[in-house]
């Protein structure tokens, strides 16, 4: 067995837990035993049964002297009652839903129960405590391997039917066989001036610390590691990309001019920065690899607009890559129309459909005409990059081919990997030995530390200016009891002509949580519409969209928004970019607290992109402390930078960049706030890669570099 052991192979893994295991990312062994827990449980004060109080964690020891199964007459729930006894008194325990527990404990069985004390009429009692079986012989030598109580015991990102218990069940044997044989590929020097856990040690410590102190130092070398090599990755990249060539091409200064003046607005300071910074990457004969950042509604799509227009008029290819098919077709309308004076050929290609101007065309003649050179720009989702037949993101096979193109847009960029990237970046048609120049896309602005780490090997310019005439938002918090009095406040909006978009976490109802026997308070778009339109308002016309829909039926109910034949638009987070609708004044968003700070941010920006003035209200079942802090960070902040920077404090990066798009783990989000650390870092990657860029003294940093290569989602 080795790292990677496929999970099919491990013993106690079957079908189903191969399906729960990987819905968390876990294929392999390695990834197994790098699933690292987000927090710990302290059942390390081991007391006598006499000694329990209603306070704290604690774990006992003692045998069952009495177990059976009982069923609640109200919930009907199952309920397993234990009686456990030492040498000092006895204990009751109980469990919910969980009648197995019937044969997994014997009257005289010895056991370690561990958890908290609960209180009821008919006395106290353990309440669905952690429990693990021990042997006569283990109590006699005192030789106890815990793994559930009595100790320390890790708390691992879980998902439905798949607990932690399960998890270490799994992980601790897997440690047994494995944390030997993995070579420790930090430099020695690094290792020891900065005082960090051997491999070996640390990876033991993080998943069964002695102490919290184990922990912390595990967590500290694990950090250190990743950091380590998202730096030296990134850095390695761009060293390379700079010895890469692109077609040059030069600044038409009287095309760029003439483009701007028939504009039917000025163009702001900093999107004049920013195209000036792009053109002039452009003229380079090295690829320009840049990242352009704007908050919602800045108008980045106009600046990348100007770069088209000047590559496509040099005599090359450009296109567009968007992570949604809303979004594509967005950017074709808008495209279209900022270019309807320059007699263009701009195409469109998604899974479903391609199109060139208002004419659809098969795929196949979408393709040739992109290969023969006819077609100057081309916009497209993942169909760019995906084989035609096997439609697989994985195959390495491009079904577009392109006769020269030269420049590369990718939008919302956080959401494609570096191997899609790749694709697009491709040598290839009439001059093989050039790349395309890359500008890359975002709406979410992204603090300074997060930046130098995340895109180390990037150019950066940002677009912090909105449009003249846009309206600050009124953001407002809305508790279950104002719920009646908002509602007449929309229906007052959509009588004066004005539309609403209403957001709901989920597509299905809530299912009912069988451990603690509620109900999963979190809205959903179906549940909403029927409410919407049959009680709350029915004099309205209300249209629902989702990503389960047919194509077509999305792009029905985006029209008829559009065309302001709905007035209510009922919506899962599809809407979070490339929905552009002026009229649209009321952005209302049910189960606020179940989205991070920089997607309500996206959401807001939805409305507001008129003239007149516009809402945004977030509604909240649970307005709880930690809630209504992130809520009101929300409310208080004028642009999404600043928003950035709060949401970083409060809840920390892996939510606000989504750790499981990036492929970085949750443990390096913690540690890219502490700015000294990326800076200590980043100076280390450097200094190697000066002192030996291909890793010749260090043969197991080069093999990690090449296999965090596969695995990394960065840009």
């Amino acid at each position: 067995m080795d790292l990677s052991t496929p999970i099919e192979n491990l013993s106690g893994v079957g079908p189903q837990y191969q399906k729960k295991l990987k819905k968390l990312g876990i294929k392999t062994a390695g990834e197994a035993i790098f699933h690292f827990p987000h927090r710990y449980d302290d059942f390390s004060k081991v007391v006598k049964i006499a000694e329990l109080k209603p306070e704290g964690l604690f774990s006992v020891q003692g045998k069952i002297l009495d177990i059976k199964n009982l069923k609640t007459w109200k919930k009907r729930i199952y309920l397993t009652q234990a009686l456990v006894g030492d040498d000092t008194g006895s204990v009751k325990a109980v469990w919910f839903n969980q009648p197995y527990l019937i044969t997994t404990f014997k009257k005289g069985d010895f056991v370690f129960l561990a958890g908290k004390m609960a209180s009821k009429e008919k006395g106290r009692y353990l309440s669905a405590p952690a429990y693990e079986k021990i042997q006569p012989r283990e109590i006699e030598s005192q030789n106890l391997d815990l793994t559930h109580t009595g100790r320390l015991i890790p708390v691992y990102p879980e998902t439905e039917g798949l607990s932690s218990r399960w998890l270490r069940f799994i992980v601790k044997p897997l440690l047994i066989k494995l944390k030997n044989k993995i070579p420790d590929y930090l430099p020695k020097r690094i290792i020891k001036n900065y005082n960090l856990l051997p491999f070996q040690e640390a990876i033991w410590q993080i998943h069964f610390p002695d102490s919290l102190e184990g922990a912390k130092r595990a967590k500290e070398r694990f950090m250190f590691e990743e950091l380590f090599n998202i730096s030296l990755f990134t850095f390695r990249e761009k060293m390379k990309l700079a010895k890469e060539k692109a077609m040059p091409i030069l600044f038409n200064i009287d095309l760029i001019k003439k483009f701007a003046e028939g504009l039917p607005f000025n163009l702001t300071n900093d999107q004049k920065k920013s195209a000036w910074q792009i053109l002039k990457d452009l003229e380079k004969r090295k690829p320009m690899n840049r990242l352009l950042e704007g908050d919602v509604g800045s108008g980045k799509t106009v600046v990348a607009a100007i770069a088209v227009l000047n590559t496509i008029k040099a005599g090359y290819q450009t296109t567009i890559m968007a992570p949604t098919e809303i979004l594509a077709k967005q950017h074709f309308r808008t495209i279209n129309d900022l270019f309807k004076n320059f007699n263009l050929k701009i195409g469109l290609i998604t899974s479903k459909e391609s199109r060139l101007g208002d004419k659809k065309i098969s795929r196949k003649e979408m393709l040739e005409k992109t290969k023969r050179g006819n077609i100057n720009l081309l916009i497209g989702t993942h169909a760019l990059v995906q084989n035609e037949k096997s439609k697989s993101k994985s195959s390495l096979a491009v079904s577009v081919k392109f006769k020269n193109l030269a420049l590369v847009i990718i939008d919302e960029q956080h959401r494609f990997g570096v191997e899609q990237r790749a694709r697009l970046c491709q040598r290839g048609g009439d001059r093989d030995e050039f790349i395309p120049h890359l500008l890359s896309m975002t709406a979410t602005p992204i603090p300074r530390t997060l930046s130098l780490t995340v895109f180390g090997d990037l150019d950066f310019s940002l677009i912090k200016e909105l449009p003249k005439g846009r309206k600050k938002i009124i953001t407002k918090i809305i508790p279950p009891k104002e719920r009646k009095k908002t509602y007449n406040f929309i229906r007052k909006e959509v009588k004066k002509g004005q539309q609403v978009f209403v957001i709901c976490p989920r597509i299905e109802p809530s299912k009912f949580n069988l451990e603690n026997s509620r109900w999963n308070e979190v809205k959903a778009v179906k549940e909403e519409y029927e409410k919407l339109s049959k009680e709350i308002f029915p004099d309205l016309k209300i249209g629902m969209l989702h990503g389960k829909m047919k194509n077509e039926e999305k792009e029905k109910i985006m029209r008829d928004f559009k065309n302001k034949d709905v007035d209510i638009l009922v919506s899962t987070s599809v809407v979070e970019v490339g929905i552009d609708f002026p009229n649209a004044t009321v952005m209302m968003i049910e189960g606020a607290d179940k989205f991070g700070l920089a997607q309500l941010h996206q959401f807001r920006g939805r409305v507001g992109r008129g003239e007149k003035q516009s809402f945004c209200f977030l509604f909240t079942e649970f307005p709880a402390k930690r809630t209504n802090q992130r809520l009101r960070a929300l409310i208080s902040s004028e642009n999404g930078f600043e928003l950035a920077e709060k949401d970083l404090k409060i809840r920390g990066p892996g939510d606000f960049l989504g750790q499981r798009q990036w492929g970085i783990p949750d443990l390096v989000m913690d540690s890219l706030k502490n700015f000294s650390l990326v800076e200590t870092i980043r100076t280390e990657a450097k200094n190697i890669l000066n002192e030996d860029p291909e890793f010749k003294k260090y043969p197991l940093l080069k093999k990690k570099m090449e296999e965090f290569k596969k695995i990394v989602h960065l840009e």
